[in-house]
């Protein structure tokens, strides 16, 4: 290293990294060079002596972890012992090396969400317990959210007779038991259990403080309370805890993460050293600017001032179409423009979105103009049925007692093995206290079972056992040997239909990564390993940052990355904010931080954009312009009109829109701009209705209706929309009503109402 390793830190920078014992609070602002204070300060950390495994850094995504080890290999060269992990990676370890104390075997199977509700639902079933009122999505939800929370299966209680948690508190017992009894944990056990193990077993706590004296991490302010539980437990004879993060980017809340923890550290640690780190590396000014105009609006942070020495970059461009379609095609029109300009390369644009469901018409634009693209949605590729499928061969190889896993394969491919056995043999497993497996292999001696039956069921446990014979080897040779002898492969690649081709490619691609993976580890045995590795893959770890394509995201999965150019869209009330946000403030806050994260990806440009209607879920809606465009400096901003269809065509929807006459050749005139009055104006619509506006007392909006909605009418009484149909002059509705059976109308000349809406 050279004299001076730090001689490119800021003044702000080389305090946190030449901080070395106690406390110490990082608030990084965004594009602060965070990941290179950190990685500075491991290497400042060995350089003192202090040995590489006493350190551990902990973040959030494979991707963050991976850049921080090449950061810091970069600086130390190769190093034995440091400890640079996602939590989950971390507490894995650390639950395997303690599995007895809780329970468990070592090798358990972690389940990953379709696997944990596979068993919750097997739960249900055995229980009697009805999904109809609380679907185990939801179930499922609440059972996560009181993990994150360190409230265990026997902790859990009703409060005030809440008719989900009644549920909750039945199921999540028995959910716990199935789980120790498959030998496997969820994802979030993962931490709950860490936090159990080191509250229960003291001896084990001080020997894991001592053990890691320096615990440094990222992302502090998405930290759940199972985390900062674990965090303090690490910390408390050895408080040399360096946390990161900044509350302005705090965007987690859904998923368990508590800014709370970040905001109360100088509370935690009252000897705690603050380091700001408000140099942005990233944004123009102009970006900068709108981003801090915006976040000032929050009450839970940490003040920061937030500047660049950037230069000040072209303004913040805020686009208003006359639809979400005309917003897409405008959006694929430009990119494609200055690609074909070669002003810009296809990698340089990402567009973002509140919820995935906006994607839709953004990728049938680009597509139409053939503009490559990706759309990043975290677990994709391994949530794809046909990959699940062959992983859970592997998992049962891995752990024969996973009943999940078991009852994916026993039957895929087709086998002759049908429900009926399927419940026999579980039946007996339960009378016999044996795993399924087990069950299966005494199926000859189950009178229930027909023979022919019986035999089938033993060729799959005879394969079964071939398998576990080659488990020892490469990954990819059994891999291989479960596709083939399994007769998935056969059953696909005989087939004519595109899907199944695709189905084909898809596992074929894991034979790809086993080989891959055994060139990682040519030992071989890895098997387990390998499982947990797949099992761990993060939101945006399926990001392909070397590729000429457009990137299509949400906001939330945006979190952590960086583009020249960022299109931000539906910037439009109840999208963003979230409609759920509406009547709470810590929530609509959480929205606002979204709106930041977002902002503060852009490195060069911004396009911030709304549509005056919107057609989404089933309804089509006028829309009212976001509340945080007026939290914007308006006055700095581009604003401008659709491009793909023109002043005179949106004026001319507007006019129809406002029951005016039909204009055969509509006069062109300009168009307002969204101004901070008409922002206003709109946002103080929220308060006043909560229905779209009608368009006339006596005539109601036929976009409003959507399928599902409750509705009213003076001879038929209550009812509920079924389907709808037909452009807006002539949109029809089949409604099902309590009393008069099903009934079809014409909205435009019907008496029907939304319930709750005005007569």
């Amino acid at each position: 290293m050279p004299s001076d390793p730090h001689a490119e830190l800021t003044t702000a920078q080389r305090l946190a990294v030449e901080h070395i014992d106690g406390p110490l609070l990082i608030l990084a602002g965004p594009g602060s060079g965070k990941t290179r204070v950190v990685t500075h300060r491991i290497a400042h950390l060995v350089h003192q002596g202090i040995a590489p495994h006493q350190i551990v850094a902990l973040t959030f995504t494979n991707k963050a972890a991976d850049e921080m080890r090449d950061r810091a290999t970069a600086l130390l060269g190769p190093i034995d012992g440091l400890q640079l992990s996602t939590f989950h990676r971390f507490c894995a370890r650390m639950l395997r090396q303690h599995a007895p104390l809780l329970g468990l075997t070592e090798n358990f199977t972690i389940y990953d969400t379709d696997d944990s509700l596979r068993m919750l639902r097997h739960v249900l079933e055995k229980q009697g317990i009805s999904s109809n009122t609380f679907s185990p999505r939801q179930i499922a939800a609440e059972i996560s959210r009181a993990k994150n929370d360190l409230i265990g299966a026997t902790q859990y209680c009703s409060p005030h007779g809440m008719p989900l948690a009644t549920a909750v508190a039945e199921v999540y017992p028995l959910y716990q038991q199935q789980l120790l009894a498959a030998a496997a944990v969820d994802f979030d056990d993962l931490l709950l259990h860490v936090a159990t193990l080191l509250s229960e077993h003291p001896e084990i706590r001080a020997e894991l403080d001592a053990r890691y004296r320096y615990v440094l991490v990222d992302e502090y302010q998405d930290t759940n309370m199972a985390q900062y539980a674990i965090l303090r437990a690490l910390s408390h004879d050895h408080p040399n805890l360096a946390a990161t993060g900044d509350p302005d980017q705090s965007i987690f809340g859904w998923r368990g993460a508590n800014v709370g923890n970040i905001l109360r550290f100088e509370e935690d640690f009252p000897n705690v050293r603050v380091v700001r780190l408000e140099q942005n590396y990233r944004s123009t000014k102009a970006i900068l600017r709108t981003a801090d105009h915006l976040i000032r609006h929050n009450q839970l942070r940490k003040h920061k001032k937030l500047f660049t020495h950037n230069p000040e970059g072209n303004p913040v461009q805020l686009m208003h179409y006359a639809d979400g379609r005309d917003e897409a095609d405008s959006i694929a029109l430009s990119i494609l423009e200055e690609i074909k300009s070669e002003q810009r390369k296809a990698s340089d644009f990402a567009i973002f979105y509140r919820i995935n469901a906006l994607s839709r018409s953004i990728e049938f634009a680009l597509r139409e103009h053939g503009i490559p693209y990706q759309l990043i949605k975290g677990l994709e590729f391994f949530q794809r049925k046909e990959v699940k499928d062959v992983i859970a061969y592997l998992q049962l190889i891995s752990n024969p007692r996973d009943d999940v896993a078991l009852l994916r394969i026993i039957n895929t491919p087709r086998r002759g093995i049908g429900k009926k056995t399927l419940t026999t043999l579980i039946n007996h497993a339960r009378l016999q206290s044996l795993p399924l497996l087990e069950s299966a292999r005494q199926a000859g001696l189950i009178e229930s079972i027909a023979k022919a039956t019986a035999t089938r069921v033993a060729r799959f446990v005879a394969m079964y056992d071939r398998f576990v014979q080659e488990a020892t080897g490469s990954l990819e040779e059994l891999m291989g040997l479960v596709i083939s002898v399994s007769g998935y492969h056969g059953n696909l690649v005989d087939s004519e239909l595109e899907e199944d081709q695709q189905r084909l490619a898809n596992i074929e691609e894991l034979l790809t990564l086993a080989r891959q993976f055994d060139q990682q580890h040519p030992e071989g045995g890895a098997l387990d390993q390998f499982l947990q590795e797949i099992a761990l893959v993060g939101d945006t770890d399926d990001w392909e940052e070397e590729t000429e394509r457009v990137t299509l995201m949400t906001l939330h999965a945006a979190k952590g990355l960086e583009f020249p150019i960022v299109f931000l869209v539906a910037c439009e009330e109840g999208l963003l904010p979230h409609e759920r946000t509406r009547t709470d403030a810590d929530a609509l806050e959480e929205e606002r931080r979204l709106l930041f994260v977002g902002i503060t990806r852009a490195e060069q440009e911004l396009r911030l954009s709304l549509a005056r209607r919107r057609d989404f879920r089933g309804q089509r809606m006028l829309t009212i312009p976001s509340q945080f465009l007026l939290q914007l400096p308006c006055d700095e901003m581009v604003q401008q009109e659709s491009f793909a269809l023109g002043g005179a065509a949106f004026e001319a929807d507007h006019a129809i829109e406002k029951g005016e006459d039909d204009q055969q050749d509509p006069t062109p005139q300009p168009t307002n701009s969204i101004t901070a009055d008409s922002i206003q104006t709109a946002t103080e619509m929220i308060s006043t209705a909560s229905d779209p506006p009608q368009t006339a007392v006596s005539q109601v909006d036929v976009n409003q209706f959507r399928v599902g909605m409750r509705v009213t009418h003076p001879k038929y009484g209550l009812g509920k929309v079924a389907a709808l149909g037909g452009p807006e002059s002539a949109r029809t509705a089949t409604i099902h009503f309590a009393t008069a059976g099903v009934r079809k109308f014409r909205l435009k000349e019907s008496p029907l109402r939304p319930v709750g809406a005005k007569p």
